[in-house]
């Protein structure tokens, strides 16, 4: 039976999904992003949010694929009910690309808006709603394609990773209205103005990437000897309170080889000490022995719990030990993974329990750099790393030295570790700042300001990474002002949407 039209504008669409997909790690195929959308936009205008909502589930659906590797496994949730969560969460995200498509279209029919002009405008402000929205999920924004192309991440350090967004939906839309004037030979003309305006914004990019990293934003006058320890331990085990001794003592002889004799600050990753460190006792003891047998800083996760009113609340931190062995502060993790870390609305969703089983509910804290031999360090607590305004916010506040302290041990051996390690790259680029990122499985990376990874480990092996971080944060336009780019955009949208609403009336 033959397809009707529509149908195949479906299928073109999700394509287009696919392609994008591929874009992000681990295949990382990056070129891909700036084409990826050209299916979708040479179909879309018939039905603009169905095509796009497709495109947004081949997308979505490939990129996360591993949620149900972390509801199955470790949230015990059966495979249909794990099934059904994540269809809904792939479509929640899919309506973002529908209605950026059906926005553009909408404009163009009513206000005689060209596509280049407002599908990356709305595309932007849309990205940016997701960071926020039901407490923000901005995994896999569009720019993030480009994380392994140095010379383009580097004006992130004026527009974050939204500046590399609006730039590829650009392309994509030139290039579609190039096809269709050229290949297809429709009515569409040829697209003069927005043929210029994406040469001069693709050319400026690169030309600036390649001026930045002339410029060696990675040295600085004072550097660390760094060790992160990947203490590869098994998620089944980690809070079992038999191996608490054992998880130690591998962190510990991890900490203490000989090749690291000239070690300034060593870094454990998120929950490394599976018990609360601030109590008083024989394994608190050994923790603080190592910093003070080694002579070095020591950070590492733990959780911990403050009493407030007769209720106790649990927090996910992190602690710094002086070389004496002494703490000099806690860092409690701000942004909590919801349904992991807590769940929202637990009073009305009971049943939705088992997410949290051996993780515990959490409180949420407040941005606390820790203070180091006059230096501060941010630390950002698992996926704290994706948020651009987060790492932002403890550099302006201070913060010499970003640490991302994770446990990745949840995503398996999917594309998961390697997309997480990718937005940290961005976090260094768009504040000037040298990145140590401990995980417990891996990916443990040292990440330059210029978004070079220096050194890396590979997944699930235990063993200990060492080399130099520089300190000291370099001002950036990102860093003063902030999102101010996808805030407009956000402003912009909405004022031509109601325009539009308008000329209907």
């Amino acid at each position: 039976m033959r397809l009707h039209f529509p149908d195949a504008d479906l299928r073109w669409a999700l394509l287009s999904g696919v392609l994008l997909a591929l874009s992000f790690p681990r295949l990382d195929l990056a070129a891909l992003a700036w084409v990826g959308l050209v299916p979708l936009l040479l179909v879309s205008r018939r039905r603009p949010f169905a095509t796009g909502f497709a495109a947004g589930v081949g997308f979505f659906g490939l990129v996360l694929y591993w949620l149900n590797i972390v509801m199955v496994n470790y949230g015990h949730l059966h495979p249909v009910l794990s099934g059904v969560a994540y269809l809904l969460l792939v479509a929640y995200l899919a309506s973002f690309f529908g209605t950026a498509i059906w926005a553009a279209h909408r404009l163009e029919s009513r206000l005689g808006l060209a596509l280049p002009l407002t599908l990356p405008v709305v595309w932007v402000a849309l990205e940016f709603l997701r960071a926020f929205f039901l407490t923000g999920f901005p995994w896999a924004m569009l720019g993030y394609s480009q994380q392994s192309l140095l010379p383009l991440i580097q004006s992130s350090d004026i527009l974050g990773p939204y500046g590399l967004s609006y730039l590829l939906v650009l392309f994509n839309v030139t290039l579609a209205l190039l096809v269709s004037h050229f290949v297809r030979r429709t009515a569409v003309p040829f697209p003069r103005l927005a043929l210029i305006a994406t040469l001069l914004l693709s050319v400026g990019n690169f030309a600036y990437g390649h001026f930045r990293l002339q410029q060696h934003p990675d040295r600085r006058a004072t550097t660390l000897q760094t060790v992160l320890v990947q203490g590869n331990i098994d998620q089944s085990v980690k809070w079992d309170p038999t191996y608490q001794w054992g998880t130690i003592d591998i962190y510990k002889r991890m900490s203490l080889r000989p090749q690291d004799a000239s070690a300034q600050l060593v870094i454990w990753p998120e929950s490394a000490v599976p018990f609360f460190f601030q109590e008083p006792g024989v394994l608190s003891d050994q923790v603080r022995q190592v910093a003070a047998g080694r002579g070095t800083w020591l950070l590492f996760g733990s959780p911990a719990y403050e009493d407030i009113n007769r209720q106790r609340h649990y927090l996910n931190s992190a602690f710094l030990l002086s070389p004496a062995g002494e703490e000099l502060g806690r860092s409690d993790k701000v942004h909590l993974v919801p349904f992991g870390e807590y769940v929202p609305l637990k009073t009305f969703l009971p049943f939705i329990d088992k997410l949290v089983v051996g993780i515990g509910d959490f409180s949420p804290g407040t941005i606390s750099p820790l203070p180091m031999n006059g230096q501060k360090i941010g630390v950002l607590v698992c996926f704290e790393g994706i948020f651009p305004e987060l790492a932002r916010e403890y550099v302006r506040r201070g913060s010499d030295l970003l640490v991302n302290v994770t446990n990745d041990a949840w995503f398996g051996r999917s594309s998961a570790p390697y997309q997480h390690l990718a937005m940290a790259r961005f976090r260094a680029v768009e504040n000037r700042v040298w990145l140590a990122r401990a995980a417990n499985t891996g990916i443990s990376a040292l990440i330059a300001p210029s978004g070079r990874i220096t050194a890396q480990t590979a997944l699930f092996e235990r063993t200990a990474l060492s080399g130099a971080v520089g300190l000291g944060a370099q001002p950036t336009i990102y860093n003063r002002f902030g999102d101010v780019f996808p805030a407009l955009c956000g402003l912009l949208s909405l004022a031509w949407l109601f325009l539009a609403w308008r000329r209907r009336e």
